[in-house]
């Protein structure tokens, strides 16, 4: 089933990190929706988005999900339902879905089935956020990889390279990969996103143009923050 991220970022630098996340995409902002218009969608050239904004009042920045229903079928009840047996607890009903993971994670249960994929940005290197990575501390991290699963569909599969990270098996038309992080602090389950990309140097010099920070860097991913404080990677994985 399709998966969006949101992010959740403080009134005080939603302008300037939502200008930051357009370039990034390359996408263009929806019409806002919501009570106080604190909603919006970064819309891609043809497809279904991956990625939304949402302002908030108070709290720091951060990651949450939406989880959709699989077209097919497009019962968000019957998904809200699974959630919660699969022990996810209910914060809200109206005028949306929302829960928290075992783990702590905010996510939405929404009713809208999307499956169109967004087409890759070419700046000219190709780079696509395309994933999400949930960061799990070490003593949570069997049960909360085992309700993604079992919520989103898909086998948990350990990386062969790094015994941090394990992956769910979701194909291109789920929307965003799902990337299973173990962490070694403690507290609740975070998010952040992952860039793929054909050249992570070039993409690297065009984030922090844009006004990104580096973090750090490893053999495989670059770490950078952006305008609002959110960290995020990019990768040396190709594109799709």
């Amino acid at each position: 089933m399709w998966l969006t991220a949101f992010l959740d970022l403080p009134a005080p630098v939603f302008d300037d990190d939502v200008s930051f996340w357009l370039e990034v995409t390359d996408t263009e902002l929806s019409a806002p929706r919501g009570e106080h218009g604190e909603f919006a969608s970064l819309l891609p050239a043809t497809g279904d988005p991956w990625l939304k904004v949402q302002r908030l009042h108070n709290g720091p920045p951060r990651i949450h999900l939406d989880v959709h229903p699989d077209p097919s079928r497009a019962d968000s009840l019957a998904l809200q339902d699974q959630a919660v047996r699969l022990g996810a607890t209910r914060l809200a009903s109206d005028p949306v879905a929302i829960f928290a993971s075992p783990g702590g994670l905010v996510f939405c249960v929404v009713t809208t089935p999307l499956s169109a994929l967004p087409p890759v940005p070419a700046f000219p290197h190709l780079s696509l956020v395309d994933q999400v990575c949930l960061d799990i501390p070490r003593s949570r991290f069997d049960s909360e990889a085992a309700f993604w699963s079992a919520l989103l569909g898909g086998e948990v599969r350990p990386s062969p390279t790094h015994e941090e990270f394990s992956r769910l098996s979701r194909q291109p038309e789920d929307g965003l990969k799902v990337l299973l992080q173990r962490c070694d602090d403690d507290g609740p389950v975070r998010a952040h996103l992952d860039l793929a990309t054909t050249d992570r140097d070039a993409e690297v010099m065009r984030l922090m143009a844009l006004g990104a920070v580096r973090v750090r860097e490893t053999p495989q991913w670059t770490t950078l923050r952006d305008p609002a404080g959110l960290e995020f990677c990019v990768t040396r994985r190709p594109p799709r």
